[in-house]
């Protein structure tokens, strides 16, 4: 069962190339964590929802991430809370089907 963890991020106008210069420059420590899979930041054609996707081989395997020192670390240093127009919002799926 593979598990894809998605976090819609709201991104203010004018704030969008240092949203994305974040990414592009980040450490990737997650890469190392057992049972991760992948990763994509995508950026939104229409509107101003970014979309960070993990896919990860089990839910555990994503929960261990949060808790890790790595997770501490990658999210230490945030944009300030004047580059979102709101809350982020996290699902969690499990893939059913694929091809």
């Amino acid at each position: 069962m593979v598990i894809v963890v998605s976090n819609r991020i709201p991104v203010k106008k004018g704030y969008e190339e240092s949203f994305e210069q974040r990414w592009k420059n980040r450490k990737w420590a997650i890469a190392n964590h057992p049972g991760f899979i992948r990763t994509e930041v995508l950026k939104p054609v229409k509107g101003d929802h970014y979309i960070v996707v993990t896919h990860w081989q089990t839910m555990k395997d994503f929960e261990a991430w949060t808790s890790s020192n790595s997770f501490a670390e990658s999210h230490a240093n945030a944009p300030t809370r004047e580059a979102f127009a709101g809350p982020s919002q996290l699902e969690i799926h499990e893939v059913i089907a694929e091809k």
